[in-house]
């Protein structure tokens, strides 16, 4: 099991200078705790701007800079090279890439004075390969809100931690840190509630169970609460009903999360990786 990876992630040298923020170099080392967590190897592509251009080298565009027949060679050749190491070990679980670059960007590019849509000189090489942004890959830390008071309940929340865990999440499962039947003295009841706040604060995201005709009350505080402080909410609904003509749930809830009704939809809205074929 492993990813391609662009190398900054190992080397955030390989940049140009003065790109490389205290926030991304926070996330790339929280990616590459994910990969240890999980036990995915990292292999690094080689970088072609590097090659190209040597380092240190200021910031520039895809424009004038990389558009040229010498380096449409250099990525022939790199390219190659890739494609016989996935030819031996398999294909990966993705590529991870770099937003905004000229060659390792995922969704967007500076392809002259603007970001254009779409994936950078390099990594358009790949189109086979799903490509996930490196920033979005570090965030993996999901707390699991979601009524646990019944059976049926705690059956649904394991089943979509797992789920997540499939795909490479770490899950904080109320449930399984205690909070799973009404027997409790007051000692017990805030020593879970600093647990629960603990794992809501250290969490990247949040997925929320909302079905029934109405939230439940304590998922509904977590979202809230995660909201509050800037953590992406990422809903999930599939009960049918709705609460109104425009509305799936509740309209505070809904306005300050996205609404997936499935699991795949919800992998689909974290952009989930799986080191398994989907069947």
């Amino acid at each position: 099991m492993y990813v391609l990876a662009a190398p900054c992630l190992l080397d955030p040298s390989l940049r140009a200078e003065g790109i490389t923020s205290d926030e991304d170099r926070a996330a790339y080392a929280q990616a590459l705790e994910r990969c240890v967590e999980f036990g995915i190897e990292v292999v690094p592509l080689p970088c072609p701007e590097t090659l190209h251009l040597g380092r240190p080298r200021p910031p520039g565009q895809l424009a004038g800079r990389l558009d040229t027949p010498e380096f449409e060679a250099l990525l022939d050749r790199l390219e190659a090279e890739v494609r016989a190491v996935i030819v031996e070990r398999g294909w990966p679980i993705c590529l991870l890439g770099v937003d905004s670059s000229p060659s390792c960007g995922v969704t967007r590019h500076w392809h002259d004075e603007t970001l254009r849509e779409g994936r950078g000189i390099w990594l358009a090489r790949f189109p086979e390969l799903l490509v996930v942004d490196v920033t979005r890959f570090s965030r993996y830390r999901v707390y699991l809100a979601a009524p646990l008071f019944s059976a049926a309940e705690r059956a649904f929340n394991s089943e979509l931690a797992a789920f997540l865990r499939a795909r490479l999440y770490r899950v904080s499962l109320p449930q399984e840190e205690g909070d799973d039947s009404c027997t409790r003295d007051e000692g017990a009841l805030h020593g879970l509630f600093d647990t629960l706040l603990a794992g809501l604060r250290e969490a990247d995201l949040v997925v929320a169970v909302v079905d029934g005709a109405d939230a439940d009350s304590g998922t509904a505080w977590e979202m809230g609460y995660a909201y509050a402080r800037g953590i992406p909410v990422f809903a999930l609904r599939t009960d049918f009903r709705s609460v109104g003509d425009h509305e799936r749930v509740n309209l505070m809830l809904e306005c300050s999360s996205a609404v997936a009704d499935s699991f795949v939809a919800l992998a689909a809205l974290l952009g989930a990786v799986s080191p398994k074929e989907e069947g």
